[in-house]
């Protein structure tokens, strides 16, 4: 009896210990790392010295935290989609490994802390966009739009390109253009970055009857329009450097990041390498974090030099 009763509490511990590992599966902490990074970056550039750590670290948390609910939202709202593609079919809940309840319950309740750390330990205004930002992905984008057309990722685009906005927001409780400007580049990043990884997938898509770029115009449009946005990116991340928001530093850093970027974009508008959509898709995020990471460095060596 003795051993049989271990047992059993060993066998429960482990159902837990999964079911825990499966709730933190929902909150794609890579992305979320990201959008930190450039919350963060928006954060030291709303101020000439240091930010408020208080506003930080609550700002970092009710961010973070809103950012996770939302990534739960969308296992839920696409579970059926999930479990019909390779890259996705094992997730939580498309993989039926977690209730749909649980995992509502879980993303309601990271939603809500967030949003009200901020509002309490942050400022409203912050709170709202968060928010804001919330409603556009987890429902307008990932319930709409990703069905409804294949200009998803652009239309959709705004509410994954709020981090750095929010960051900002949480220091000075404004908006003004230097945050729309951080907003704007992510913005223009976001269709050639996402699309490089629909041609890659373009498969599963047509399966899942996802009308991506690739599915519903064909790849060869799809590689045009990664170019083209590729150039548009290009021109925003110069108008930081244009509008005398960063120096001399930051031209330089950016003219190096996308002489790379634009070279994935060329492989991947050639269409002959199988392989550069999907290293296109993986150096795009290193390309961000490299944009944002010369701006935050610009601003601090500009600051010991004035």
């Amino acid at each position: 009896m003795r051993n049989g009763a271990m047992t059993l509490q060993t066998s429960a511990f482990s159902t837990t210990a999964w079911g825990w590992r499966d709730l933190l599966g929902l909150c794609k902490f890579r992305v979320v790392a990201v959008m930190l990074v450039c919350s963060l970056v928006g954060m030291a550039l709303a101020t000439p010295g240091i930010p408020p750590i208080s506003n930080v670290v609550f700002g970092l948390m009710g961010i973070g935290l809103t950012s996770c609910g939302a990534a739960a939202f969308n296992h839920i709202v696409d579970r059926r989609l999930d479990a019909l593609m390779s890259r996705t079919s094992h997730r939580p809940i498309a993989s039926k490994r977690l209730p749909v309840s649980v995992g509502l319950t879980w993303a309601i309740t990271l939603s809500g802390a967030g949003v009200g750390l901020l509002a309490w330990q942050v400022n409203a205004l912050t709170a709202m966009l968060t928010f804001a930002s919330l409603i556009g992905y987890a429902l307008i984008y990932t319930a709409f739009l990703k069905r409804a057309t294949p200009q998803n990722i652009v239309i959709g685009g705004v509410a994954g390109a709020a981090p750095p906005l929010l960051g900002w927001t949480a220091i000075t409780g404004q908006l003004g253009p230097e945050p729309l400007l951080l907003l704007l580049i992510i913005f223009a990043w976001t269709p050639p970055h996402f699309w490089a990884l629909a041609i890659h997938k373009c498969d599963d898509y047509a399966r899942a009857g996802i009308p991506m770029l690739p599915v519903t115009h064909g790849l060869a449009f799809t590689r045009l329009q990664v170019w083209l946005y590729g150039w548009l990116t290009v021109g925003v991340t110069l108008l930081p450097f244009v509008i005398g928001m960063s120096g001399g530093l930051y031209l330089a850093g950016i003219a190096l990041l996308n002489g790379r970027f634009m070279y994935w974009n060329w492989k991947v508008w050639r269409g002959d390498d199988p392989k550069a959509p999907l290293a296109a898709f993986w150096f795009s995020i290193r390309y961000l974090l490299g944009v944002f990471g010369v701006l935050l460095l610009d601003h601090y060596t500009g600051l010991v030099a004035w």
